[in-house]
């Protein structure tokens, strides 16, 4: 099992798939690392020699990935809440921050909510 950037990728993927299992690399990032570092995306990571793997390691280092860039996108959050704009305001309420409704959807943000008094439907004779 490869070990990368703390993240242990997964055997039985193809490389291009395996690497965007690290925060901050996606698909394209993956088949941009592979290239420079000349090796086939299509080869599964369990075929990745060590030789290999410290040459991804190597290319990685020129990437923001893993802690680094968690910590750098939460302090661009604490400074959208402390100057004080819109999208900092959302984001101290708990609400969707990119313009979506919010009379419906939008749980995953604001959480299951009680429903506190419903009407009561008449009753038929």
């Amino acid at each position: 099992m490869a070990r990368i950037s703390g993240i242990d990728l997964p055997n039985n993927k193809k490389g291009h798939v395996g690497l965007t299992y690290i925060f901050g690399i996606g698909r394209y990032s993956a088949y941009e690392i592979l290239e420079k570092a000349g090796i086939d995306p299509e080869k599964k990571v369990v075929e990745w020699s060590d030789d290999e793997i410290a040459q991804i390691r190597q290319v990685l280092a020129e990437y923001k990935t893993e802690g680094n860039l968690r910590s750098e996108v939460q302090l661009n959050i604490k400074r959208l809440m402390d100057i004080g704009c819109y999208r900092g305001l959302r984001h101290r309420r708990g609400l969707p921050v990119r313009g979506q409704r919010t009379r419906t959807n939008s749980r995953t943000r604001k959480g299951k909510r009680k429903t506190v008094a419903g009407k009561k439907k008449a009753a038929k004779k």
